[in-house]
């Protein structure tokens, strides 16, 4: 017994040897994972193999432009107590710019820069080892190249260029008459290169592009809404040569205050289709490929199945939209436009999160909008929101800290009468004010107004009016949409200022969302039916004004049964905007099944319609009779992807950068799904089996992070198993409570 409890325990301390010098992986620079790549003309090349003077020349890279930097990594198991960077103008580890020595921390996100400020324009080199739980140390990891700017700031978001990626259509049937049909499958934003072969220099091809078919199996030359089509003659030289097509600008999306496309890229359109006529028989198409551009996107960040065929699709569908409409680098409205919008970043940005590990661009859209304010009042507020996720995904405050002065503008406090609700219709909106929030006229609009929801009215039938998207809201002076964002916007800002250490400001917040909370309910509630009214001085009461109330926590409990049941009376009677606040509220009040049915229902205002009318992304309004002008690429539609992870799989960080995460799926009749997530601190997956009587769930949590794990309960009484034993958990309403869940792999039953 003795020899064997002896070899037991070298194996264990060998075991534990190994484990321990795993170095870091996927070290980040200012959060960009790629700063050793370099993209030319769609080909990627390693920094780390190039000279400084070289990399000059070599095309569009990312750079650094912040004089000091962070620096992030992942823990590859079990968790950190100790690190050490490195950073150098050598691979060798010469530690000649900055040596962090040994730092007593769990911190692997966002390690900024000691020592000396960066130079401009300078390639430069770092590595980070770490000790683990048991106070082993790991060795370095692979030095991380980066390149900084030709100008550098104290602070600056970096950004990768935007990349072109090579697709080949799917093989279609031979056709007879002189016309060839190429189906890339899904629509992207992109170029067509074709390789041709012609006997003479007089010769031409005519190129229909398009994003939708005719039923005959042509390209639709006369598309609903602003569905994309462009008719082309292409010039043909003799002999056999490859061409670019040239899209020319169009005025709706290339204005003043439109997203241009960068001149290393070019003009791009979004299309599935190309459908090539051949006026002659001699002439042949040798080859036809798409240039896709998007920004940097990882399509194996994300996975998610189920056992719902139709959950499944709409989730492709959404994390498609989410990669194609990166096109310009910022989160803009569609193709009609490309003008940021603050309500299409918060919803792209939290669908982004989902499908892919990357923080810079929510970070580069909302540097943009807090100076290119938009009209609607509710989307300004909505700025605050989205600094708030900036920070609680990526862990990194300086994109906050660096905008505080003007986040604070964006709450519209000089709006506010003495109970603290605000209104825009009281004569307030003053220069000052308008200059302190970056407004300017705005599709002729000189002050900025309520929206409520979008379109707010628009055109049924045979050019029959409706009210469009906001269920008949009510607007009055002070409305209850408007001050439940407000209130969020409080809620965030509070927490933002206290994490950037500014105690008064933190206070002043805190006081005021409970002075406005109050506000609220007292104006907007009405007593007896317990239901949200649109404004004071009304007793109409909307889906909107209920939805966003129970989502950002205004109503009070023991009227949320009434509210719930109103929910449930009015469907989806809210633009593909709107549906992220009412499934956000009916998830946060347990409304699972009601939820589910509307992520997969088939009716025509569902995301399943977006499929079946054709789209390969998903679109700006539920059907095109809604909004005749819509787009078929509209990243505001993409709200089911951070859903689905957020709510129903239950993966929500509760601390910045996934430090604490909560796990508390809501299944309710869904029998099965499997979930992977990339996060700053690595790879989680979940997975559960969903039965009558019994819940299996099975989680890895990444290094260094622990977690709270909540799990359906499926009697009063029942029981947990975790790894094959028994456990006690804590009762906590529908589920059991499982606290403080280091890295690692579980398993759990519940019976």
């Amino acid at each position: 017994m003795t020899k064997l409890f002896v070899w037991g325990l070298f194996v264990l301390i060998v075991q534990t040897t190994a484990l321990s010098q795993t170095p870091p992986t996927a070290l980040r620079t200012d959060l960009l994972l790629h700063t050793d790549r370099v993209w030319q003309q769609g080909l990627l090349t390693n920094l780390t193999l190039m000279t400084a003077h070289s990399v000059r020349f070599a095309g569009q890279y990312a750079l650094i432009r912040s004089e000091r930097p962070s620096f992030s990594w992942v823990v590859p198991s079990g968790s950190q107590t100790a690190y050490q960077v490195q950073v150098s103008t050598t691979q060798t580890g010469s530690a000649d710019v900055w040596d962090s020595g040994q730092v007593r921390s769990r911190q692997s996100v966002g390690i900024v820069l000691g020592g000396n400020p960066l130079g401009p324009s300078r390639v430069y080199y770092w590595r980070v080892k770490i000790w683990n739980e048991h106070n082993l140390e790991s060795s370095y990891s692979t030095p991380r190249a980066f390149r900084t700017a030709s100008r550098l700031a104290p602070y600056e978001t970096p950004y990768y260029p935007l990349t072109r990626t090579v697709d080949q259509p799917r093989p279609q049937p031979a056709t007879t008459d002189r016309r060839r049909l190429y189906d890339f499958g899904k629509a992207t934003f992109g170029q067509v290169r074709l390789m041709a072969t012609a006997a003479t220099d007089q010769d031409s091809v005519l190129l229909h592009i398009g994003e939708v078919l005719t039923p005959d199996r042509h390209v639709d030359s006369r598309p609903r809404g602003t569905v994309r089509y462009r008719r082309i003659w292409l010039r043909l030289q003799k002999g056999t040569h490859e061409y670019a097509v040239q899209f020319l600008s169009d005025k709706r999306n290339t204005g003043p205050k439109a997203i241009h496309m960068p001149d290393y890229m070019g003009e791009v359109l979004p299309f599935r289709y190309v459908e090539v006529e051949l006026p002659i028989p001699s002439i042949s198409i040798d080859q036809l490929v798409r240039h896709t551009i998007t920004y940097s996107f990882d399509e194996n960040a994300s996975a998610f199945t189920s056992s719902d065929s139709i959950l499944n699709q709409i989730w492709d569908l959404c994390k498609h939209t989410i990669r194609a409409t990166t096109f310009t680098g910022y989160y803009v409205d569609g193709d009609r436009e490309r003008i940021p919008y603050e309500a299409d970043a918060l919803i792209n940005q939290l669908s982004h999160y989902a499908t892919d590990a990357e923080f810079t661009m929510a970070k580069r859209s909302l540097n943009y909008l807090v100076f290119h304010a938009t009209w609607p009042t509710e989307w300004s507020l909505q700025n605050i929101l989205v600094a708030w996720y900036d920070y609680l995904n990526s862990g990194d405050i300086r994109t906050a800290q660096a905008l505080y002065p003007d986040l604070k503008a964006k709450l519209l406090l000089p709006l506010a009468r003495a109970d603290g609700l605000i209104s825009t219709r009281t004569g307030l909106q003053n220069e000052a004010f308008r200059q302190s929030i970056h407004y300017d006229t705005f599709d002729g609009r000189s002050t900025i107004q309520d929206i409520v929801d979008w379109p707010q009215q628009g055109v049924l039938g045979l050019g029959k009016k409706e009210a469009g998207e906001t269920d008949g809201f009510v607007f009055r002076d002070y409305n209850a949409v408007v001050n439940a964002f407000h209130y969020q916007a409080l809620v965030h800002m509070a927490k933002l200022a206290s994490e950037l250490g500014k105690k008064e400001d933190a206070a002043f917040f805190l006081a005021r969302t409970e002075q406005v909370k109050r506000a609220f309910r007292q104006t907007f509630v009405e007593p007896r039916s317990g239901l949200i009214r649109d404004g004071e001085g009304t007793d109409h009461s909307s889906l909107h004004a209920n939805m966003m109330a129970l989502a950002f926590g205004l109503v009070p409990e023991n009227h949320q049964p009434a509210v719930l049941k109103h929910i449930r009376s009015r469907g989806m009677a809210c633009s593909v905007y709107g549906s992220q606040f009412l499934m956000d509220a009916l998830y946060n009040a347990g409304e699972r099944a009601y939820a589910l049915a509307l992520l997969t229902a088939t009716d025509e205002r569902s995301w399943y319609n977006m499929i079946r009318t054709g789209s390969t992304m998903t679109t700006e309004a539920w059907d095109t009779r809604y909004k005749p002008n819509q787009d078929w690429n509209h990243a505001w539609g993409a709200a089911p992807a951070n859903i689905i992870v957020r709510k129903l799989m239950g993966v929500e960080p509760l601390s910045p950068a996934y430090e604490q995460i909560q796990i508390k799926p809501q299944p309710d009749t869904l029998k099965q799904a499997e979930l992977q997530l990339t996060t700053l601190r690595g790879l989680l997956a979940l997975s559960f089996q969903n039965e009558s009587d019994q819940f299996d769930l099975r989680l890895t949590l990444p290094g260094n992070c622990r977690a709270v794990v909540y799990l359906p309960r499926k009697s009063a009484k029942g029981e947990v198993w975790q790894d094959g034993k028994r456990i006690k958990a804590a009762s906590a309403g529908n589920f059991w409570k499982i606290d403080d869940v280091p890295a690692g792999s579980y398993h759990w039953v519940v019976r």
